[in-house]
């Protein structure tokens, strides 16, 4: 079994076609009901994620029956469907609104992940932007771009290395251990910028773009980081977790860096979490 770029052509199309449905009317349009905590008040769900979630759940299992669908929103409801990740012959990761933080602010930054893996591997990703109608896509083996409505595609390349010093990332520090957080936030000047835009959809574009040097995620939930890493992959870049070893969305724990090639992450993962080394 294969997926090819058409089939990834038919995930970008369902995700636009319910974001309009779904997702954009209800943006700066959410009642305070359509809005609640999970987790804690940084942690929220709307009417707009469990909507959006329900529709493109519903068509994935028209299109592709045998298919498994591991919506951020449904493990909230069902961890245990996390544990099949690794042994279905095909399966789909969603996070119908990655960025709702932003989303429920009325901030223009969030986007729309759904990725494609095969008995443990991400085989394809798909980031929609709603705000301007595009998605960074990539298939594996095949490349990384930027496709338009109108079929134009323009390809993404990661940032060339640069010196630490010199270095721009996002770095979420949120879920690190309490022992952690002073050391990341304490090393963050070694670095020439670090933000956190709340949404690893934008970041994933914003790096395999080459816009940022890297990427610096305390939480590797699969739906916030397997289309991403994907497209970054694609891109050229190089990922890891903390502790080096690679990259698998069945993984729930380690932190994750992603960075032009394997020496910047060394540099940024050693600057970061010296005691990591």
């Amino acid at each position: 079994m294969s997926f090819s770029q058409t089939d990834a052509m038919t995930v970008a199309e369902l995700l636009r076609t319910v974001a309009k449905a779904e997702i954009l009317p209800r943006f700066r349009n959410l009642s305070a009901g359509a809005i609640r905590a999970k987790t804690g008040h940084l942690d929220l769900v709307t009417d707009a994620d469990e909507a959006a979630e329900r529709a493109i759940e519903t068509e994935l299992q028209r299109l592709f029956p045998a298919a498994l669908v591991v919506g951020e929103e449904g493990v909230s409801r069902n961890p245990r469907l996390l544990d099949d990740l690794d042994e279905a012959d095909l399966a789909f990761i969603l996070d119908p609104v990655d960025g709702t933080l932003n989303f429920a602010s009325g901030l223009p930054l969030f986007g729309v992940m759904a990725a494609v893996v095969m008995k443990g591997e991400v085989v394809c990703g798909v980031i929609l932007d709603p705000i301007s109608d595009d998605w960074a896509m990539a298939v594996r083996g095949e490349g990384a771009w930027i496709q338009h409505p109108d079929g134009s595609t323009a390809p993404l390349s990661v940032a060339s290395a640069a010196p630490l010093a010199e270095m721009a990332g996002n770095v979420s520090w949120r879920y690190l251990p309490e022992n952690l957080r002073p050391v990341v936030t304490g090393n963050l000047p070694k670095v020439a910028m670090a933000a956190d835009l709340r949404c690893s959809a934008h970041t994933y574009r914003l790096i395999a773009a080459g816009h940022l040097h890297f990427s610096f995620s305390s939480s590797v939930m699969p739906w916030d980081h397997a289309a991403g890493w994907l497209i970054h992959r694609e891109a050229g870049g190089y990922s890891a977790h903390f502790d080096g070893s690679a990259y698998r969305p069945a993984n729930r724990s380690g932190g994750l860096i992603s960075a032009p090639d394997e020496k910047s992450w060394q540099a940024v993962r050693d600057a970061l979490l010296p005691s990591q080394t």
